[in-house]
């Protein structure tokens, strides 16, 4: 297997989770093999893709290619994905992510939040 960036561009969430994971404070291990490679070895690449968080292209001879990603990723980026739909959220979202890792802004304590949101005492 070998590393890959993959080729079709797809939008916000593409150039977030590919192109500049670092800027997000997001690392991420993408890796491609063939259709006959991963028959070869599915079990321990179905291992890396769940107990290290790999994601694996696979090639497929004369038809689409399909990636493999852990399932709770996949619900995150689908969340992710919702929450990006509307331009507007997804600006306010982009700059609390800047400010949050550019340590910007005054942190504050989690009584106060759960005061101003209706939540109740903490347990």
């Amino acid at each position: 297997m070998s590393s890959v960036i993959c080729g079709a561009r797809t939008g916000i969430l593409y150039t977030i989770l590919v192109d500049y994971p670092s800027s997000y404070g997001l690392e991420m291990s993408v890796t491609e093999t063939s259709y006959t490679s991963l028959r070869q070895s599915l079990a321990s690449v179905l291992d890396r893709v769940a107990d290290d968080r790999e994601i694996v292209i696979v090639r497929r001879k004369g038809d689409r290619n399909v990636a493999m990603i852990p399932a709770d990723e996949l619900a995150g980026l689908m969340e992710t994905a919702h929450l990006l739909r509307s331009p507007k959220n997804a600006q306010r979202l982009l700059t609390a992510l800047r400010r949050a890792t550019a340590r910007k802004g005054k942190p504050e304590p989690l009584e106060k939040f759960r005061r101003e949101m209706g939540l109740g005492a903490g347990r």
